[in-house]
């Protein structure tokens, strides 16, 4: 399947908490982080998921904020530290692309956030997804 969510870290499923309409689900990325996303409890079962499912992650690259820091006093639970590979700014938008440990996540920001923050290749950065911002794939 082709899609152009460019976010796309690979993971295993480690917990499942179920309510009565959506369920958080944790997963273990491969890099070893530990993520949270928040589908609905029928996604669930739809797509067969338990402990143990191999997945993906997808995130849209406008659902990822970045912080120069880890960030408290905030209900955004998933922070991934990592490095900025590179920056394309155009006229109001720019392209961040990050390492992170076992993988790459690419936020896209206004180019007044990038001068902000003082972001360029080399600046230790948190990436920042809101539970609800990332989808699953279950891998089969």
């Amino acid at each position: 399947m082709s899609l152009s969510i460019r976010n796309q870290l690979p993971g295993t499923v480690t917990a499942i908490t179920r309510g009565e309409a959506m369920a958080t689900v944790k997963v273990r990325l491969d890099g070893g982080q530990d993520i949270t996303a928040a589908i609905t409890a029928d996604a669930v079962s739809d797509l067969g998921l338990t402990a143990g499912s191999a997945v993906r992650a997808l995130v849209k690259s406008t659902e990822v904020s970045l912080a120069t820091d880890a960030v408290e006093g905030v209900s955004i639970r998933n922070q991934l530290p990592g490095t900025v590979e590179g920056v394309a700014a155009g006229g109001a938008m720019a392209s961040v692309r990050v390492t992170v440990e076992g993988g790459e996540l690419t936020a896209a920001i206004t180019k007044e956030a990038v001068t902000d923050l003082g972001l360029a290749p080399g600046s230790a950065v948190v990436t920042l997804i809101k539970s609800t911002e990332i989808a699953l794939e279950a891998i089969r």
